[in-house]
């Protein structure tokens, strides 16, 4: 054992002295004193069960999402999925296969992606899609590097009410080729995009448009099938929920180039923030700038039909300096979720799912509306199952934070957080209804709204 436990008092010595030093510190002398951390305060070595008595502690301090009503959403979604999505995940030719995502990856793992592949395919209207990407945000980003990649441009366009955290990684992945953002404008009333701004700025050296379908306010935008005419030739990429497409017409269908989106939903759990599974899918012609992992059907010397890695782009296999991504890769296990979720449930129950869950949205909105100090819905523009909620009689973290005393989770909130940060476009937050969402849950966050907007029981 003493080749895996440290022994400092034995072996540093040693060390310092294979490196001509004296005392540890000096291992850290071009570090300025202003930059180092200090001592944390942490308490000295204790025994196992003291160990665990101490995290028992502090983890009492959680409240537990059970027993609570949650109206989050925002990207990341809570909807049960069938026991049967684990029964697959957690067999061990999935569950212990080793970097699913290399070349010697099975015949199995193999055809799940390409299944996978081919109901993004379907949702979307599309005509390729990769076998997954990281998340649904850096699909974004690898989106706007694609486009960047079709067309030449400074200016990458995006939604005024795309969400921070969104913005803040599109930006990054931007910089890269010296690219920029711009916000297309949205109207304070109806919520719709300012399609005469966005006419003019696609003229100005733009290469590339993004819309969300629906938006990070919940809003569906009308005029979308009418953008194909607007952009003429510029690349347009269209982020949506896959849970919305059960239900929407397929961007495909009014000429998008790309179509991303966050898997989560479809039998992941929101756990800790993740995993997560990034979707994309584009047009034949487009193929070769494709980022990621593709799964191709063919058949083998004996003329069966087999599955295999085909127009690989990352660096690690053939492309080296031309990949078109050299960090993207592909969620196997998670995308077996998605896709053991989607076929355990089929078209017409994640239909069904949809409609119930913005009936609920709309019950929501319906109640909460008539309580004084919310605005419900903040737009006239049409919603599903997500709703924007204007809080005019106090500060909205203050409202968030009244309804999660009385066991609300009231909603996902608008602000940047970050020092310095642009006010978002109202002061509110989005509620989002889900599959367990109840008529007493509704209830219960009416009746929490009206205790915290009439100051009782405080914080």
């Amino acid at each position: 054992m003493v080749r895996w436990i440290p022994d400092p008092e034995r072996e540093n010595p040693q060390l310092l002295a294979a490196l001509g030093l004296t005392r540890i510190e000096e291992l850290f002398r071009d570090i300025p004193p202003a930059a180092r951390v200090g001592p944390l305060g942490l308490p000295g070595p204790l025994e196992e069960p003291e160990i665990i008595a101490a995290v028992d502690q502090l983890l009492e301090k959680n409240r537990p999402r059970k027993g609570m009503d949650s109206f989050l959403g925002s990207g990341l979604y809570d909807r049960p999925a069938p026991a049967v999505v684990d029964g697959i995940l957690q067999r061990s030719e999935f569950y212990t296969s080793y970097t699913q995502y290399q070349a010697e990856a099975s015949q199995g793992m193999l055809q799940a992606l390409f299944e996978f592949q081919s109901l993004w395919v379907e949702l979307t209207g599309m005509e390729v899609a990769n076998s997954s990407l990281y998340d649904g945000d850096t699909a974004l980003g690898e989106a706007l590097l694609m486009t960047r990649r079709l067309r030449e441009g400074q200016y990458f366009l995006v939604p005024e009410s795309l969400r921070w955290e969104r913005k803040s990684i599109l930006s990054n992945y931007a910089r890269g080729p010296g690219a920029r953002l711009k916000e297309i404008p949205q109207d304070s009333r109806t919520g719709r995009l300012d399609l005469g701004f966005l006419e003019r700025e696609v003229r100005n050296d733009c290469f590339g448009v993004l819309v969300e379908y629906p938006d990070s306010l919940g809003l569906l935008q009308e005029d979308l099938p009418r953008l194909r005419g607007i952009l003429g030739d510029v690349p347009w990429v269209v982020s949506a929920d896959p849970l919305a497409l059960t239900v929407l017409d397929p961007p495909g269908s009014w000429g998008a180039d790309l179509v991303v989106g966050e898997g989560q939903g479809f039998g992941i759990p929101p756990s800790y923030g993740g995993p997560l599974l990034g979707l994309m899918a584009a047009r034949r012609r487009d193929l070769r700038h494709l980022p990621g992992r593709l799964v191709g059907a063919t058949t083998d010397p004996t003329g069966r039909r087999a599955f295999t890695l085909t127009l690989q782009t990352r660096e690690q296999h053939i492309r080296r300096s031309k990949a078109t991504s050299n960090i993207c890769t592909n969620q196997a296990l998670m995308t077996l979720a998605f896709l053991g979720y989607a076929s355990a449930l089929g078209p017409r129950a994640l239909a069904r799912m949809a409609e119930g869950m913005t009936t609920r949205a709309h019950e929501l909105a319906q109640r909460l509306g008539s309580v004084p100090g919310l605005v419900v819905p903040r737009f006239s523009a049409p919603f599903l199952y997500e709703v924007p909620i204007e809080v005019s009689a106090m500060p909205v973290k203050d409202f968030l934070a009244g309804l999660l005393t009385r066991g609300i989770l009231g909603g996902v909130a608008l602000a940047d957080p970050r020092p310095g940060s642009r006010p978002p476009m109202f002061p509110g937050y989005v509620a989002s209804t889900g599959p367990a969402t109840s008529g007493k849950a509704l209830d219960r966050y009416l009746a929490a709204a009206h205790e915290v907007l009439a100051g009782r029981g405080g914080r």
